[in-house]
């Protein structure tokens, strides 16, 4: 089988394709940057080029596919063009390629109201709630995706819940940089039991995903993918900050506060220019004060897939990487 894998420059992308390649497969990749995996095939291109996705799916068997405008902030414009239509361009080519399978990597927060999530399933996608750019536009293109589902078409929705490991940017390096300077607070008390993926985890579900998507079971649907162990926000940043050397944080805002200071931020952050990443939105505030963990029993079963790394194992990983000199 040879697989495209998009978005395969970042962490869970470039872990992605190399559990498919260490499962026997042929993978190609498209995206701006090179993979840095010597295993595959890069194809430089963006998703939202029809002819660099056209030359990507010919003669593929499946698609795994990652690529995505991922920020708390930026311009509405580009998270459609990404995260939308650049989803329905590589549904479309897939199809006329002759694409039997298609995984369609999500978000948890697809289906996030903001509320929190206590013992959840995989509810369906809301556009219409979702909160903040991303989610919004992730849950249009996981609908596109999965109303595409076909005999001879499989597709398969996987949304792995808040992903870390060495060498992370999205999470880990934010939560060191803004513990180092002192910049990290608790939201509320910190007792929110958050659940979390560590990235193997994810890339094996992932893969397993790819191998089940045509199953009666499995195409269709969407599937949120964690460790199924769900800790206190405070634990996991104190697990993150520790393995990296650094203080967890010590001091707390009231979460209601940091709520309303999000919203304020992300209203000035749409005026100003600028390509950094707003310190508080009103989504990370809520992300870091309710709870949200997931029922997994249905993902383990359909998937046939439990992960393999335990999140204290995923902590000694961490702090070995950030002892390497």
């Amino acid at each position: 089988m040879t697989v495209l894998v998009t978005g395969a420059s970042g962490l869970l992308g470039r872990a992605v394709a190399a559990e498919i390649v260490a499962r026997g497969q042929t993978v190609r990749t498209l995206q701006r940057r090179p993979s840095g995996l010597a295993t595959v095939t890069d194809l430089a291109g963006s998703v939202t080029d029809a002819d660099a996705v056209a030359r990507a799916v010919e003669g593929v068997d499946s698609v795994v596919h990652l690529a995505a405008k991922v920020s708390l902030a930026g311009d509405p414009e580009e998270f459609t063009a990404v995260n939308v239509e650049g989803t329905r361009l590589l549904l479309e080519a897939a199809e006329r390629a002759g694409v039997e399978r298609f995984v369609q990597v999500s978000s948890p927060s697809v289906a996030h109201a903001g509320h929190s999530l206590v013992g959840a399933g995989a509810d369906p996608a809301d556009p219409a709630r979702a909160r903040g750019l991303y989610a919004r536009t992730k849950a249009e293109g996981e609908l596109l995706a999965l109303a595409r589902d076909r005999p001879g078409f499989a597709v398969i929705a996987v949304r792995p819940h808040i992903v870390w490991g060495p060498g992370d940017t999205q999470l880990v390096e934010r939560v060191v940089d803004r513990a180092r300077h002192g910049r990290l607070p608790l939201l509320g008390d910190g007792t929110a039991l958050i659940d979390s993926t560590y990235v193997d985890n994810a890339a094996t579900a992932i893969a397993s995903a790819l191998e089940r998507a045509a199953h009666p079971d499995a195409h269709g649907r969407p599937f949120v993918v964690t460790n199924g162990e769900p800790r206190p926000v405070a634990e996991l940043l104190a697990g993150i900050c520790l393995a990296a050397g650094v203080q967890p944080p010590r001091w707390s805002v009231p979460a209601g506060l940091a709520r309303a200071a999000g919203g304020a931020v992300e209203r000035w952050w749409a005026l100003r220019p600028g390509a950094d990443e707003p310190p508080m939105t009103r989504f990370l505030a809520e992300q870091l004060s309710t709870a949200h963990w997931f029922d997994q029993r249905a993902t383990r079963h359909a998937l046939a897939w439990a992960p393999a790394v335990p999140l204290d194992e995923g902590f000694r990983r961490l702090a070995a990487h950030y002892a390497r000199p």
